[in-house]
Order: C-alpha cells, then structure tokens, then sequence
C-alpha cells in the first residue's frame, strides 16, 4: 500500500505543477511555445507511422504469409499495435528532449522560479550555454537509446497475442513515464552538480513516485493539447520531485534544502 500511496504522490506533484497556469500564467505561457512546435512536427509524424503500420506489421511477419487467415490477421494485428505503441513511446520521448533543447531559456526560468518559491535554490553555476547545451543533448540522447532498446523488446512482446495487447500497453506507459520523469529533473539535478547515472541513482531509491509523475506526464501527452498545456507543468513537478530526491538521506547535495516539495504552496 506504501507504493501505491509514493505512486499517486507523485501524481500530486504533477497536479501542484499544474497550479503554476494559475499564479504564473505568462510564464507557463512562454513554457507551452515550444511544446507546441514541436509538438506538431511529432505529431505528423506520428500520423505518418500510423498510416504504415499495417505495411510495416506486413513486413516484419513474413513467417505467417503462409498460416491460416485468421492467425495472420491475429498476429499481423499484434504486430501494427506493436509498431504504433513503440512509434509512440520513442516519441514521446524524443519530443520532450527536443523540446527542452529548443525551449531550454523559458524551462530553466520555470525551474528557477520553483526552486527559488521552495527556498535555499542552488547555486547559479555558469557552466557556458554551449557546454550546457552538449550536456543535456547528450544525456537525452543516452536516454533515448535506452528507451529504444527497452522499445524493441516491448515491441517483440506487442506480437504475444493477449498479452500484446494488454499486458505490453501498461508496460509501455510504466518505461515511458520513467524515462520522461529522468528527462524532466535534469534541470534540478544539474545544477547540484548532478551527473545522469547519479540523477537515475536517485530516482531509483523514489521509483515509485518517480514512476507516479512521469506516467500522469506520459498519459496526459495523448490528450488533444495536453502536451503543451502539461510540458511546462511537467518541468516545475519535476523540479519538486528532484528536490525531495536530493533532500533525502541517500543525496549529498550541493546545497542542503530546508524545506521539501511537501511544503510548496504557490501563493494566489
């Protein structure tokens, strides 16, 4: 019950990431430009995969051209879930590092805005905008290649008939939300001089409110508009969520906090 209990936390702290569109609504506003870029771009793009799903289950299940019809029909239909549900997941995925990286001025501005309501924010370290940029680009895209291996095996399960469509779908949201949730606190973490594997470190010992946020961040994408109205959401409860991790008995932050993400009350 205790997991269930951290797992819907972490779905508060996305809620409480939400009340930011009502007391700092232009800046939330300026988070939801870039969202919507790019989000459109991905969007097409989606709508692209989807259209060829079925040709692309076709050409990757050339073993059963030869069983009966409803067999072929059965796992050629596993197989075009499959590839939408991983189109998806890497999208997902790849649309919020790209918009991090194209929205980064308006993000660390949300993020510096939370951090500094909370209290004791880190340290301002000027590392260089291009050393920074190389930094978060490369993390993401370490990111986005772990995801795409965890993508592949679930894709090969998206065939499993039942469990294809039942069990693989859960899973996808569960990787998804993780890999989200490791994306969005890399503002929080990098400014306590926090490297990737430390970050995934640390959200590892809180996984399940870890998990909470970044699956409500990942079911919300697939809301019309939810991504840009939930994006700029997502980086200020991240920013709660990297707060407690680093606040914990594991973390030796740069900067010890003396308040947590429990006490966050946005003033009206």
């Amino acid at each position: 019950m205790a997991v269930i209990g951290e797992f819907f936390g972490g779905v508060g702290l996305l809620g409480r990431g939400l009340r930011l569109w009502a007391t700092s609504a232009r800046l939330m506003l300026l988070g939801a430009v870039p969202a919507l870029v790019v989000g459109a771009v991905f969007a097409a793009g989606l709508v692209v995969v989807g259209l060829a799903a079925d040709d692309i289950a076709r050409a990757v299940t050339p073993f059963a051209d030869e069983w009966p019809e409803w067999q072929r029909t059965l796992v050629r239909l596993g197989g075009g879930l499959a590839v939408a549900a991983l189109a998806v997941l890497l999208a997902v995925v790849a649309f919020t590092a790209v918009t991090l990286l194209v929205g980064d001025p308006f993000y660390e501005r949300i993020w510096r805005r939370v951090e500094e309501r909370e209290g004791d924010p880190p340290a301002d370290v000027d590392r260089g905008f291009w050393r920074g940029l190389a930094r978060s680009a490369g993390d993401s895209l370490r990111l986005l290649l772990a995801t795409a291996g965890v993508g592949v095996l679930l894709f090969v399960g998206g065939f499993v008939p039942v469990v294809g469509q039942t069990v693989v779908p859960v899973l996808g949201a569960l990787v998804g939300g993780w890999f989200l949730a490791v994306e969005l606190t890399g503002y929080a973490f990098d400014a306590r001089g926090r490297s990737l594997a430390e970050r995934r470190r640390g959200l590892a010992v809180n996984r399940a409110r870890t998990l909470g946020l970044g699956t409500a961040t990942y079911l919300l994408f697939f809301v019309p508009l939810g991504a840009v109205l939930v994006m700029p959401a997502a980086v200020a409860a991240a920013t709660l969520l990297a707060r407690e991790v680093t606040a914990g008995p594991t973390a030796t932050p740069a900067v010890e906090p003396t308040s947590t993400a429990d006490d966050y009350h946005p003033p009206a």
